[in-house]
């Protein structure tokens, strides 16, 4: 009798054990937290024909982690390539390919059509939602999860997660309200899940509720605290709350804290840090050694594969003052647009003119820079992250214009801004107060 997952859907090559093994590895992907890589290696060893383990591992182990961790995720694709599985799974193991071929938006497409076809099929609506945010496709954030919602409920294991992503998808499409009734919706199910708290956060760092967000983040739910490899990035939504309030010993607290005290080689925690950092330096504030520890990963890791993280890699170099790592970013864009793959199209559109501009910006070339980041805000989408996120740019064109000493621009950013941001109290007061 064949095995099947929490949705009735069928697991090829797994044997009762296993399945068991592999169900709770994937509820814990599905908020975050816990240790899934033991029960899929417990999974594994008990069913070596077991695809969707290798599927499931390959999923946390090929984005936005370290050239050693992704290496185990293509060993793991590897050998799911060579298994036998239905349609689904077999479309699984597609979309996996795309994903270590560079072709994002072609993994988004392979899990959507899953979606459709398997509306109870989490895995690829999760890994499906990562690929939005990969890309910066916001609609798809929100729209891919609504299209399943008609065939889940509350009494169905792990909905909170669909609420999750859903939260996280409106809030990106500027849907608030909805968004955070539906992220505290599944902390309500669920209140380790930190896909739930990071949507949640977001909401209230896109309407300035700095206090709200601090309280948030710190009582109101932190299950995400001590039992998530999401942490750090919800440290980090935490210390802009921080930072909004002028509490920059707080912020540096944190990051020598939870965020960056030890240094991590991952992606998304270095990006992390260097987005905390550069935000520190626009505002004038010395942070010490830190930007020289940054360097000091960086310069460990791979340029040339994600025009997001190389534009992270320059704020660290930039920051730690070290010329040869500005040179090798910017070398690493050229042989990023001639390589396969969308990242080409992301450095092209947005990641290349980004990075010109911080090196113009730490040269003192304000208006280069200013010119550079006015080209590219309207289309920062392209290169993927979330609004939050690519505040960055807006924040750096803010201080460029002041910097350079273009009022005009200045205050007309200033009155955009105010707009977008009616509740405002933070970031415009807090870099005037630099300049």
């Amino acid at each position: 009798m064949s095995q099947k997952d929490q949705a009735g859907l069928a697991l090829t090559g797994a044997s009762p054990k296993a399945a068991q093994a592999y169900c709770e590895a994937l509820s814990l992907y599905h908020r975050m937290g816990g240790d899934p890589f033991t029960l899929l290696e417990q999974a594994i060893a008990d069913s070596p024909g077991f695809v969707m383990a290798h599927v499931l591992k390959a999923n946390l182990m090929l984005v936005g982690t370290n050239p050693e961790t992704m290496m185990g995720g293509i060993a793991a694709l590897e050998t799911a390539k060579t298994l036998a599985g239905t349609d689904r799974e077999r479309g699984h193991v597609a979309a996996l390919a795309s994903v270590a071929a560079g072709e994002i938006r072609d993994a988004g497409r392979i899990l959507e059509d899953l979606s459709i076809e398997h509306p109870r099929d989490l895995q690829a609506l999760q890994a499906g939602q990562l690929m939005d945010f990969l890309v910066g496709d916001s609609r798809m954030l929100r729209d891919r999860i609504a299209r399943v919602l008609p065939h889940w409920s509350d009494a169905m294991p792990d909905y909170h997660a669909v609420l999750a992503m859903l939260a996280f998808g409106l809030e990106e499409s500027g849907f608030y309200g909805r968004a955070e009734a539906a992220g505290r919706r599944a902390l309500e199910l669920q209140p380790l899940d930190a896909w739930a708290q990071h949507a949640v956060a977001h909401v209230m760092e896109m309407q300035d509720r700095r206090a709200d967000g601090i309280a948030f983040m710190r009582r109101e739910s932190t299950g995400w605290q001590q039992d998530s490899y999401f942490a750090v990035h919800n440290w980090w939504h935490l210390a802009l709350f921080h930072l909004g309030l002028g509490e920059t010993d707080e912020v540096l607290r944190l990051y020598d804290g939870p965020i960056y005290g030890e240094a991590s080689t991952m992606d998304f925690d270095k990006l992390d840090a260097a987005a905390l950092l550069w935000r520190l330096k626009l505002l004038g504030v010395d942070v010490g050694d830190r930007w020289r520890r940054l360097a000091d990963v960086y310069e460990q890791g791979v340029l040339g594969m994600s025009a997001f993280t190389d534009a992270h890699a320059m704020m660290a170099f930039v920051g730690a003052g070290r010329a040869d790592g500005v040179k090798a970013v910017l070398a690493a864009q050229d042989q990023a647009l001639a390589a396969p793959g969308d990242n080409a199209g992301m450095v092209r559109d947005v990641g290349l003119p980004l990075i010109q501009a911080i090196a113009a910006f730490d040269a003192g070339a304000y208006a280069i820079a200013a010119d550079r980041l006015r080209g590219v805000r309207n289309r920062s989408g392209r290169f993927g992250g979330s609004h939050a996120q690519r505040d960055l740019i807006d924040l750096t064109l803010i201080a460029s214009a002041r910097r350079g000493g273009d009022a005009g621009l200045e205050k007309a950013l200033l009155a955009e801004r105010a707009n977008a941001k009616p509740l405002s109290i933070g970031d415009e007061a807090l870099l005037a107060r630099a300049a």
